[in-house]
């Protein structure tokens, strides 16, 4: 038995949990410092010197200030005392009513799945880049044309098929070996992507590219539609709730679980927000409004060899973010289908298999499981081979995320807990639930608008930079 497993965890035949403050932070940096990194300095340059970097501590502010709020809800009623709430959903469900359960779980869950497309996009992107920079440089410039026919469809498939197997790992407590690898590998490529910015810039002479009030456009409609897929992206680029509880609930309980994810909270946002607004601004400065729509595919950055190590550091952190998000998915489909058919001997049945790396040196595998977690994975894929628009996609994500997750439920359950009345507090936490609210309705609106023009003249199953 392991000597920080609580006494219920033992009674009830729960997991242990042996997760610090430091594997919680690893976990949220691996989270949050995703796809939308990329997209930093294109939104910078949508939104303009004062407007972009605003926006980028605004968002960073409400994510830190709601994830506190979120962490309370771990535990019901009491967030030190009361029981343990292991999904986001079954946080919703001890304070909440069961329309607004409802309405979590397809939020939460289709968030969940669409993050995983937007990695897979975002993966495929970078595998696409490498090939294609070692093919200019082994045939020459003349062979561009050439090599701009690499085949995304494959490449989209093999990182598909890393994702099969490492969904076999029965949840994020025995992968906590990948999330830390995976935050090193984010650290690294943002590292790069932050120095080759800074020395475009410099190679330049210094001078700040841009204008203060953004990037113009072919016309103000579309105008419109940039800023609010910079918003978009941003608010994707924080987003994290979703998997919060279920990171929460591999923390020790000693010290108490909430106290520990606000120090993750606080540790992992405040890294990421250095980050992310380093990223923009030197983005921006380097490249004005030509800001590509992901950084590392910008033409003529810095040696080759290094864009590429930056774009496998990118490959490598997010087969680990997919798990991140993909597990909570897994886990709750696993835990319906074994109520639903309990007695079935093909959801029964499970083997052991040793496997290095892992802590406990062994997992348990079941057919039923493999079987299921394989086709999620698969139609995963397929939806991202169809709809391959990266800023428009991940706009769409933030949009969908960033209120009900990261704000309303939050603010609600808070509310709920602590008992507050109508009054100066409560009029506050519902102010900012509309405002985020109308950010959102605003953002998803551009994004669809984005995806439906996009739609017209691209060609599915391409990538899309």
């Amino acid at each position: 038995m392991n000597k920080n497993a609580a006494p219920e965890d033992v009674e009830s035949g729960e997991h242990e949990r042996t997760g610090t403050v430091w594997t919680a932070t690893a976990h949220i940096v691996t989270a949050v410092i995703g796809s939308g990194v990329l997209a930093l300095a294109w939104s910078v340059a949508q939104l303009g010197w004062v407007a972009g970097p605003l926006a980028l501590a605004g968002f960073a502010c409400v994510t830190y200030y709601t994830s506190t709020l979120l962490a309370n809800a771990y535990r019901a009623p009491h967030p030190v005392t009361g029981t343990r709430n292991r999904t986001y959903m079954d946080a919703v469900r001890s304070y909440l009513s069961p329309r607004e359960v409802f309405m979590c779980g397809i939020a939460q869950y289709v968030n969940l799945w669409g993050t995983m497309v937007g990695y897979t996009i975002t993966a495929t992107i970078s595998m696409v880049a490498i090939r294609r920079s070692d093919c200019i440089h082994r045939n020459g410039a003349g062979a561009a044309a050439r090599c701009d026919n690499t085949s995304a469809t494959v490449l989209m498939l093999a990182f598909s098929i890393v994702q099969v197997v490492l969904s076999q790992f029965p949840g994020l407590e025995h992968i906590t070996w990948l999330s830390v690898v995976a935050a090193v590998m984010s650290f690294a490529y943002s590292f790069i992507g932050l120095g080759l910015s800074v020395a475009e810039w410099v190679s330049h002479g210094g001078h700040l590219s841009g204008r203060i009030q953004g990037a113009t456009a072919a016309s103000s409609s579309k105008k419109l539609w940039n800023v609010l897929l910079a918003l978009g992206n941003i608010a994707f680029a924080y987003t994290f709730a979703e998997v919060l509880i279920e990171i929460q609930d591999t923390l020790k309980p000693s010290p108490p679980e909430n106290k520990t994810m606000k120090k993750a909270a606080m540790y992992g946002i405040g890294a990421t927000t250095i980050f992310y607004i380093s990223v923009g601004c030197a983005g921006y400065a380097a490249f004005g409004s030509d800001a590509p729509g992901n950084i590392l595919t910008a033409s003529g950055m810095g040696p080759f060899w290094l864009v590429d190590i930056a774009n496998m550091c990118l490959i490598l952190h997010l087969i680990g973010a997919y798990q991140v998000y993909a597990q909570p998915i897994f886990a709750t489909m696993e835990r319906w289908i074994s109520s639903r058919w309990p007695e079935a001997k093909f959801i029964n049945s499970a083997y052991t298999v040793n496997v290095p790396l892992i802590q406990r040196g062994s997992v348990t595998v079941a057919p039923y499981k493999l079987v299921l977690r394989t086709v999620v994975v698969i139609a995963t894929t397929v939806v991202a081979m169809m709809i391959p628009f990266f800023n428009a996609v991940l706009g769409l994500l933030g949009a969908f995320s960033f209120w009900p997750l990261t704000v309303y439920f939050p603010i609600s359950m808070h509310i709920a807990q602590e008992k507050i009345t109508r009054g100066g507090r409560w009029y506050l936490l519902q102010g900012l639930s509309m405002v985020c609210l109308m950010i959102s309705v605003a953002v998803g609106i551009g994004s669809v608008t984005d995806i439906v023009d996009s739609l017209k003249v691209a060609t599915p199953f391409k990538t899309v930079s």
